[in-house]
Protein backbone atom coordinates (compact mmCIF):
# COMPACT_ATOMS: atom_id res chain seq x y z
CA UNK A 1 0.00 0.00 0.00
CA UNK A 2 1.49 3.13 -1.51
CA UNK A 3 0.89 7.22 0.28
CA UNK A 4 0.02 9.69 -2.32
CA UNK A 5 -0.46 13.27 -0.92
CA UNK A 6 -2.65 15.01 -3.67
CA UNK A 7 -2.92 18.56 -3.52
CA UNK A 8 -6.20 20.77 -5.38
CA UNK A 9 -6.14 24.41 -6.24
CA UNK A 10 -9.19 26.84 -5.98
CA UNK A 11 -10.02 26.36 -9.30
CA UNK A 12 -10.52 22.48 -9.08
CA UNK A 13 -13.04 23.50 -6.01
CA UNK A 14 -14.57 26.29 -7.21
CA UNK A 15 -17.97 25.16 -6.75
CA UNK A 16 -20.02 22.43 -5.38
CA UNK A 17 -19.87 20.11 -8.79
CA UNK A 18 -16.07 20.65 -8.77
CA UNK A 19 -15.76 19.72 -4.84
CA UNK A 20 -17.87 16.65 -5.79
CA UNK A 21 -15.36 15.64 -9.04
CA UNK A 22 -12.25 16.31 -6.79
CA UNK A 23 -14.06 13.95 -4.45
CA UNK A 24 -14.56 11.24 -6.71
CA UNK A 25 -10.57 11.37 -8.11
CA UNK A 26 -9.79 11.15 -3.97
CA UNK A 27 -12.07 7.64 -3.41
CA UNK A 28 -10.57 6.49 -7.15
CA UNK A 29 -6.70 6.88 -5.68
CA UNK A 30 -7.92 5.01 -2.26
CA UNK A 31 -9.72 2.47 -4.03
CA UNK A 32 -6.47 1.97 -5.86
CA UNK A 33 -4.87 0.22 -2.82
CA UNK A 34 -3.61 3.96 -1.65
CA UNK A 35 -3.71 5.60 1.51
CA UNK A 36 -4.61 9.44 0.74
CA UNK A 37 -3.83 12.81 2.14
CA UNK A 38 -5.61 15.45 0.09
CA UNK A 39 -4.84 19.05 0.52
CA UNK A 40 -7.09 21.83 -0.61
CA UNK A 41 -7.18 25.26 -1.36
CA UNK A 42 -9.83 27.78 -1.05
CA UNK A 43 -12.83 27.54 -3.39
CA UNK A 44 -12.14 29.93 -6.70
CA UNK A 45 -11.16 33.39 -5.62
CA UNK A 46 -12.18 33.67 -2.15
CA UNK A 47 -9.05 34.31 -1.17
CA UNK A 48 -8.64 37.62 -3.13
CA UNK A 49 -12.56 38.12 -1.70
CA UNK A 50 -11.36 38.20 1.78
CA UNK A 51 -8.45 40.33 1.06
CA UNK A 52 -10.93 42.23 -1.05
CA UNK A 53 -13.06 42.46 2.43
CA UNK A 54 -10.41 42.86 4.97
CA UNK A 55 -8.91 46.29 2.91
CA UNK A 56 -12.67 47.59 2.57
CA UNK A 57 -12.66 47.29 6.68
CA UNK A 58 -9.46 48.71 7.09
CA UNK A 59 -6.86 49.72 4.56
CA UNK A 60 -4.14 48.34 6.74
CA UNK A 61 -5.35 45.53 8.32
CA UNK A 62 -3.02 43.97 11.24
CA UNK A 63 -1.26 40.47 9.96
CA UNK A 64 -2.29 38.68 13.16
CA UNK A 65 -5.95 38.88 12.23
CA UNK A 66 -5.72 38.86 8.26
CA UNK A 67 -4.34 35.78 8.93
CA UNK A 68 -7.43 34.43 11.16
CA UNK A 69 -9.77 35.60 8.30
CA UNK A 70 -7.92 33.90 5.50
CA UNK A 71 -7.41 30.63 6.98
CA UNK A 72 -11.63 30.45 6.97
CA UNK A 73 -11.33 29.75 3.10
CA UNK A 74 -9.70 26.37 3.38
CA UNK A 75 -11.60 25.15 6.67
CA UNK A 76 -14.79 26.16 4.36
CA UNK A 77 -13.47 23.71 1.35
CA UNK A 78 -11.72 21.15 3.33
CA UNK A 79 -15.27 20.54 5.64
CA UNK A 80 -17.26 20.38 1.80
CA UNK A 81 -14.57 17.78 0.79
CA UNK A 82 -14.79 15.89 3.27
CA UNK A 83 -18.81 15.49 3.26
CA UNK A 84 -18.64 14.85 -0.40
CA UNK A 85 -16.50 11.67 0.17
CA UNK A 86 -18.84 10.96 3.05
CA UNK A 87 -21.20 10.78 0.86
CA UNK A 88 -19.22 8.32 -1.60
CA UNK A 89 -19.12 6.21 1.38
CA UNK A 90 -15.80 6.43 2.65
CA UNK A 91 -14.55 7.80 5.69
CA UNK A 92 -12.63 10.99 5.84
CA UNK A 93 -11.39 13.55 8.66
CA UNK A 94 -10.89 17.38 7.80
CA UNK A 95 -7.79 19.05 9.61
CA UNK A 96 -6.44 22.77 9.41
CA UNK A 97 -2.88 23.34 9.24
CA UNK A 98 -2.54 24.10 13.05
CA UNK A 99 -4.06 20.31 14.14
CA UNK A 100 -1.95 18.70 10.45
CA UNK A 101 0.93 19.70 12.29
CA UNK A 102 2.46 22.45 10.10
CA UNK A 103 4.88 24.59 12.13
CA UNK A 104 6.01 28.04 10.96
CA UNK A 105 7.83 30.60 11.82
CA UNK A 106 5.93 34.18 13.28
CA UNK A 107 6.10 35.98 10.49
CA UNK A 108 1.93 37.03 9.84
CA UNK A 109 0.75 36.75 5.46
CA UNK A 110 4.05 34.68 4.28
CA UNK A 111 5.30 32.37 7.03
CA UNK A 112 7.87 29.84 6.53
CA UNK A 113 7.72 26.14 7.36
CA UNK A 114 9.49 25.48 10.22
CA UNK A 115 8.13 21.26 10.54
CA UNK A 116 6.09 18.83 10.04
CA UNK A 117 4.72 16.97 12.86
CA UNK A 118 1.81 14.66 11.53
CA UNK A 119 1.22 12.87 13.77
CA UNK A 120 -3.12 13.03 13.56
CA UNK A 121 -2.75 12.66 10.38
CA UNK A 122 -0.83 9.31 10.55
CA UNK A 123 -3.23 8.10 12.84
CA UNK A 124 -6.09 9.28 11.02
CA UNK A 125 -4.56 7.88 7.77
CA UNK A 126 -4.23 4.24 9.36
CA UNK A 127 -7.37 4.09 10.86
CA UNK A 128 -8.97 3.91 7.06
CA UNK A 129 -9.92 7.22 6.80
CA UNK A 130 -8.67 9.74 4.11
CA UNK A 131 -7.05 13.15 5.83
CA UNK A 132 -7.92 16.64 4.25
CA UNK A 133 -5.66 19.07 5.09
CA UNK A 134 -6.31 22.78 5.27
CA UNK A 135 -3.12 24.37 2.52
CA UNK A 136 -1.37 27.42 2.70
CA UNK A 137 -1.65 27.70 6.56
CA UNK A 138 -0.28 26.87 10.01
CA UNK A 139 0.41 27.90 13.35
CA UNK A 140 3.78 30.05 15.08
CA UNK A 141 6.33 28.02 16.96
CA UNK A 142 6.74 30.82 19.26
CA UNK A 143 3.68 32.66 19.64
CA UNK A 144 0.99 29.39 18.76
CA UNK A 145 -0.88 31.80 16.15
CA UNK A 146 -2.43 30.68 13.31
CA UNK A 147 -0.33 31.97 10.11
CA UNK A 148 -0.60 31.66 6.36
CA UNK A 149 2.59 31.07 3.98
CA UNK A 150 1.48 33.18 1.17
CA UNK A 151 0.78 32.72 -2.35
CA UNK A 152 1.30 29.13 -3.45
CA UNK A 153 1.39 28.06 0.35
CA UNK A 154 -1.21 24.94 -0.15
CA UNK A 155 1.92 23.49 -2.84
CA UNK A 156 4.09 23.58 -0.24
CA UNK A 157 2.07 22.75 2.38
CA UNK A 158 1.19 19.45 0.35
CA UNK A 159 5.31 18.90 -0.19
CA UNK A 160 6.17 19.50 3.11
CA UNK A 161 3.54 16.67 3.99
CA UNK A 162 4.84 13.99 1.64
CA UNK A 163 7.97 14.80 3.16
CA UNK A 164 7.50 14.54 6.69
CA UNK A 165 4.77 11.45 5.68
CA UNK A 166 7.34 9.88 3.71
CA UNK A 167 4.90 9.81 0.61
CA UNK A 168 5.43 8.26 -2.75
CA UNK A 169 4.72 10.74 -4.94
CA UNK A 170 3.31 14.69 -4.18
CA UNK A 171 0.33 14.98 -6.79
CA UNK A 172 -0.07 18.52 -7.86
CA UNK A 173 -4.06 18.98 -9.33
CA UNK A 174 -4.49 22.32 -11.33
CA UNK A 175 -6.51 23.59 -14.12
CA UNK A 176 -3.82 22.82 -17.14
CA UNK A 177 -2.63 19.41 -17.97
CA UNK A 178 0.70 19.97 -16.81
CA UNK A 179 3.54 22.23 -16.69
CA UNK A 180 4.06 24.09 -20.39
CA UNK A 181 6.65 25.46 -22.14
CA UNK A 182 5.64 28.71 -21.79
CA UNK A 183 1.63 30.17 -20.23
CA UNK A 184 -0.96 28.23 -22.67
CA UNK A 185 -3.05 31.49 -21.67
CA UNK A 186 0.05 33.93 -24.08
CA UNK A 187 1.32 30.60 -25.95
CA UNK A 188 -1.60 28.51 -27.59
CA UNK A 189 1.12 26.23 -28.93
CA UNK A 190 2.86 25.53 -26.13
CA UNK A 191 4.10 22.01 -25.42
CA UNK A 192 3.33 19.47 -22.46
CA UNK A 193 6.48 18.55 -20.80
CA UNK A 194 6.54 15.45 -20.04
CA UNK A 195 9.76 15.69 -17.04
CA UNK A 196 11.72 18.00 -15.92
CA UNK A 197 14.54 18.44 -13.66
CA UNK A 198 14.08 19.92 -10.10
CA UNK A 199 16.53 22.61 -11.09
CA UNK A 200 15.01 23.46 -14.45
CA UNK A 201 11.51 23.67 -12.66
CA UNK A 202 13.08 26.16 -9.82
CA UNK A 203 14.56 28.36 -12.39
CA UNK A 204 11.22 28.29 -14.50
CA UNK A 205 9.21 28.82 -10.63
CA UNK A 206 11.79 31.94 -9.86
CA UNK A 207 11.25 33.56 -13.28
CA UNK A 208 7.24 33.28 -13.44
CA UNK A 209 5.73 30.20 -14.07
CA UNK A 210 2.51 30.20 -12.02
CA UNK A 211 1.92 26.36 -12.22
CA UNK A 212 4.43 25.57 -9.41
CA UNK A 213 5.70 28.29 -6.84
CA UNK A 214 9.15 28.53 -6.02
CA UNK A 215 9.35 27.12 -2.25
CA UNK A 216 6.84 24.17 -3.08
CA UNK A 217 9.79 22.80 -5.70
CA UNK A 218 12.77 23.88 -3.26
CA UNK A 219 11.23 21.87 -0.81
CA UNK A 220 10.41 18.88 -3.00
CA UNK A 221 14.17 18.65 -4.23
CA UNK A 222 15.72 19.31 -0.57
CA UNK A 223 13.55 15.99 0.18
CA UNK A 224 13.57 14.43 -3.14
CA UNK A 225 10.01 14.19 -2.89
CA UNK A 226 8.93 13.44 -6.84
CA UNK A 227 5.35 15.56 -7.97
CA UNK A 228 3.25 15.16 -10.76
CA UNK A 229 1.59 18.08 -12.11
CA UNK A 230 -1.57 17.45 -13.35
CA UNK A 231 -5.35 18.34 -14.08
CA UNK A 232 -8.25 17.66 -11.56
CA UNK A 233 -10.40 18.09 -15.58
CA UNK A 234 -9.02 15.34 -16.80
CA UNK A 235 -7.75 11.93 -16.48
CA UNK A 236 -4.12 12.85 -18.73
CA UNK A 237 -0.71 12.01 -17.80
CA UNK A 238 0.53 15.43 -16.36
CA UNK A 239 4.27 15.84 -15.28
CA UNK A 240 6.89 14.53 -13.64
CA UNK A 241 9.28 16.79 -11.03
CA UNK A 242 11.53 14.53 -10.18
CA UNK A 243 15.89 14.35 -9.92
CA UNK A 244 15.47 11.46 -11.91
CA UNK A 245 13.82 10.73 -15.83
CA UNK A 246 11.13 8.78 -15.50
CA UNK A 247 10.09 5.97 -17.89
CA UNK A 248 6.93 6.42 -19.61
CA UNK A 249 4.89 3.70 -21.44
CA UNK A 250 3.58 4.45 -25.06
CA UNK A 251 1.58 2.20 -27.50
CA UNK A 252 4.27 2.60 -30.11
CA UNK A 253 7.18 2.25 -28.71
CA UNK A 254 6.75 0.42 -25.79
CA UNK A 255 9.01 1.42 -22.49
CA UNK A 256 11.14 4.60 -22.68
CA UNK A 257 13.04 7.09 -20.66
CA UNK A 258 11.85 10.36 -21.26
CA UNK A 259 15.24 12.33 -21.81
CA UNK A 260 15.73 16.27 -20.88
CA UNK A 261 15.31 18.71 -23.59
CA UNK A 262 17.73 21.70 -24.28
CA UNK A 263 15.78 24.19 -23.20
CA UNK A 264 12.81 23.81 -20.72
CA UNK A 265 10.41 26.60 -21.36
CA UNK A 266 10.44 30.54 -21.63
CA UNK A 267 8.72 31.89 -18.45
CA UNK A 268 7.67 35.72 -17.81
CA UNK A 269 6.33 37.59 -14.77
CA UNK A 270 4.86 41.03 -15.10
CA UNK A 271 4.37 41.42 -11.07
CA UNK A 272 7.49 43.41 -10.48
CA UNK A 273 8.92 46.86 -10.15
CA UNK A 274 12.64 48.13 -10.78
CA UNK A 275 13.69 50.82 -8.75
CA UNK A 276 16.45 52.91 -9.54
CA UNK A 277 18.95 54.45 -7.10
CA UNK A 278 20.34 57.46 -8.58
CA UNK A 279 23.43 59.49 -8.20
CA UNK A 280 25.30 56.30 -5.67
CA UNK A 281 29.40 57.61 -4.93
CA UNK A 282 31.26 54.65 -6.93
CA UNK A 283 33.22 53.64 -3.46
CA UNK A 284 33.03 50.38 -1.59
CA UNK A 285 30.49 49.74 0.72
CA UNK A 286 27.55 52.07 -1.42
CA UNK A 287 25.66 48.69 -2.70
CA UNK A 288 26.19 47.18 0.96
CA UNK A 289 24.44 49.80 2.31
CA UNK A 290 21.58 50.32 -0.32
CA UNK A 291 20.82 46.15 0.45
CA UNK A 292 21.14 45.81 3.67
CA UNK A 293 18.85 48.88 4.25
CA UNK A 294 16.43 46.44 1.91
CA UNK A 295 17.13 43.59 3.91
CA UNK A 296 16.34 45.31 6.67
CA UNK A 297 12.89 46.37 5.86
CA UNK A 298 12.94 42.46 5.16
CA UNK A 299 12.32 42.56 1.41
CA UNK A 300 13.84 40.04 -0.99
CA UNK A 301 14.77 41.67 -4.67
CA UNK A 302 15.37 39.58 -7.48
CA UNK A 303 18.08 41.40 -10.39
CA UNK A 304 20.59 43.40 -10.22
CA UNK A 305 22.54 46.02 -12.44
CA UNK A 306 24.74 48.91 -11.57
CA UNK A 307 25.86 51.32 -14.10
CA UNK A 308 29.42 52.24 -15.13
CA UNK A 309 30.39 55.36 -12.91
CA UNK A 310 30.70 58.91 -14.37
CA UNK A 311 34.18 59.62 -14.76
CA UNK A 312 33.54 63.51 -14.24
CA UNK A 313 31.30 62.85 -11.33
CA UNK A 314 32.51 59.41 -9.50
CA UNK A 315 28.96 58.32 -9.48
CA UNK A 316 26.75 55.46 -10.42
CA UNK A 317 23.34 54.16 -10.85
CA UNK A 318 21.95 51.05 -9.45
CA UNK A 319 18.35 49.42 -10.19
CA UNK A 320 17.08 45.75 -8.78
CA UNK A 321 13.52 44.27 -9.12
CA UNK A 322 11.06 43.28 -6.69
CA UNK A 323 7.36 42.70 -6.32
CA UNK A 324 5.22 45.50 -6.99
CA UNK A 325 3.52 44.88 -3.64
CA UNK A 326 6.72 46.00 -1.83
CA UNK A 327 7.54 49.02 -4.10
CA UNK A 328 6.30 51.81 -1.31
CA UNK A 329 8.09 49.95 1.54
CA UNK A 330 11.39 49.88 -0.56
CA UNK A 331 11.09 53.76 -1.64
CA UNK A 332 10.47 54.23 2.00
CA UNK A 333 13.24 52.43 3.76
CA UNK A 334 15.69 54.23 0.92
CA UNK A 335 14.75 57.59 1.58
CA UNK A 336 14.59 57.08 5.22
CA UNK A 337 18.40 56.01 4.90
CA UNK A 338 19.65 58.71 2.23
CA UNK A 339 21.48 60.42 4.08
CA UNK A 340 23.95 57.38 5.23
CA UNK A 341 23.83 56.40 1.78
CA UNK A 342 24.17 59.23 0.05
CA UNK A 343 22.26 59.11 -3.40
CA UNK A 344 20.52 61.64 -5.34
CA UNK A 345 17.23 60.50 -5.75
CA UNK A 346 15.24 57.13 -6.26
CA UNK A 347 13.13 56.18 -9.51
CA UNK A 348 10.71 53.88 -9.29
CA UNK A 349 8.73 51.92 -12.81
CA UNK A 350 6.39 49.68 -12.33
CA UNK A 351 5.67 48.89 -15.83
CA UNK A 352 8.07 46.20 -16.34
CA UNK A 353 8.21 42.56 -17.18
CA UNK A 354 10.78 39.84 -17.03
CA UNK A 355 11.23 37.40 -19.84
CA UNK A 356 13.56 34.05 -18.92
CA UNK A 357 14.97 31.50 -21.13
CA UNK A 358 14.99 27.69 -18.96
CA UNK A 359 17.02 24.93 -20.10
CA UNK A 360 20.06 22.72 -18.53
CA UNK A 361 21.40 22.73 -22.16
CA UNK A 362 22.01 26.09 -22.82
CA UNK A 363 24.82 25.83 -20.64
CA UNK A 364 26.99 23.46 -23.51
CA UNK A 365 25.33 25.37 -26.38
CA UNK A 366 27.06 28.75 -26.88
CA UNK A 367 24.24 29.90 -29.56
CA UNK A 368 21.39 29.59 -27.35
CA UNK A 369 22.50 33.29 -25.75
CA UNK A 370 22.61 35.22 -29.70
CA UNK A 371 19.32 33.47 -30.74
CA UNK A 372 17.57 34.77 -27.65
CA UNK A 373 18.61 38.38 -28.04
CA UNK A 374 17.87 37.99 -32.01
CA UNK A 375 14.54 36.96 -31.66
CA UNK A 376 13.92 39.68 -28.97
CA UNK A 377 15.41 42.18 -31.63
CA UNK A 378 13.38 40.68 -34.53
CA UNK A 379 10.17 41.12 -32.22
CA UNK A 380 10.96 45.01 -31.70
CA UNK A 381 11.38 44.23 -27.93
CA UNK A 382 14.21 46.66 -26.06
CA UNK A 383 16.04 45.12 -23.04
CA UNK A 384 16.32 47.21 -19.94
CA UNK A 385 18.63 45.10 -17.43
CA UNK A 386 19.85 41.43 -18.10
CA UNK A 387 20.55 38.36 -15.95
CA UNK A 388 22.08 35.21 -16.10
CA UNK A 389 23.03 31.81 -14.26
CA UNK A 390 24.22 28.72 -15.98
CA UNK A 391 20.85 27.66 -16.77
CA UNK A 392 19.08 30.57 -17.75
CA UNK A 393 18.96 33.90 -19.09
CA UNK A 394 16.27 36.54 -18.08
CA UNK A 395 15.65 40.03 -18.98
CA UNK A 396 13.55 43.29 -17.95
CA UNK A 397 11.22 44.57 -20.73
CA UNK A 398 8.40 46.92 -20.90
CA UNK A 399 5.28 45.40 -19.43
CA UNK A 400 3.46 45.94 -22.93
CA UNK A 401 5.99 44.19 -24.61
CA UNK A 402 6.29 41.32 -22.73
CA UNK A 403 3.21 38.59 -24.78
CA UNK A 404 4.87 39.39 -28.12
CA UNK A 405 8.43 39.04 -26.85
CA UNK A 406 7.43 35.47 -24.89
CA UNK A 407 6.24 34.23 -28.53
CA UNK A 408 9.08 35.12 -30.56
CA UNK A 409 11.29 33.56 -28.23
CA UNK A 410 9.25 30.35 -27.95
CA UNK A 411 8.77 30.15 -31.68
CA UNK A 412 12.79 30.86 -32.21
CA UNK A 413 13.74 27.57 -30.04
CA UNK A 414 11.26 25.51 -31.81
CA UNK A 415 9.35 25.06 -29.26
CA UNK A 416 5.67 25.37 -30.75
CA UNK A 417 3.33 22.43 -30.97
CA UNK A 418 2.17 21.39 -34.21
CA UNK A 419 -1.12 21.77 -32.49
CA UNK A 420 -2.93 23.70 -29.90
CA UNK A 421 -2.64 21.41 -27.14
CA UNK A 422 -2.15 23.82 -24.47
CA UNK A 423 -6.09 23.73 -22.56
CA UNK A 424 -6.76 25.60 -19.73
CA UNK A 425 -9.81 24.38 -17.98
CA UNK A 426 -10.61 27.41 -16.12
CA UNK A 427 -9.63 29.59 -13.28
CA UNK A 428 -6.56 31.33 -13.64
CA UNK A 429 -3.71 28.27 -13.67
CA UNK A 430 -3.33 27.72 -9.80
Amino acid sequence: MGLVVQKYGGSSVADAEGIKRVAKRIVEAKQNGNQVVAVVSAMGDTTDELIDLAEQVSPMPAGRELDMLLTAGERISMALLAMAIKKLGHEAQSFTGSQAGVITDSVHNKARIIDVTPGRIKTSVDEGNIAIVAGFQGVSQDTKDITTLGRGGSDTTAVALAAALDADVCEIYTDVDGVFTADPRVVTKARKIDWISFEDMLELAASGSKVLLHRCVEYARRYNIPIHVRSSFSGLQGTWVSSEPVVQKTQQQGEKQVEQALISGVAHDTSEAKVTVVGVPDKPGEAASIFRTIADAELNIDMIVQNVSAASTGLTDISFTLPKTDGRKAIDALEKNKAGIGFDSLRYDDQIGKISLVGAGMKTNPGVTADFFSALSDAGVNIELISTSEIRISVVTRADDVPEAVRAVHSAFGLDSDSDEAVVYGGTGR
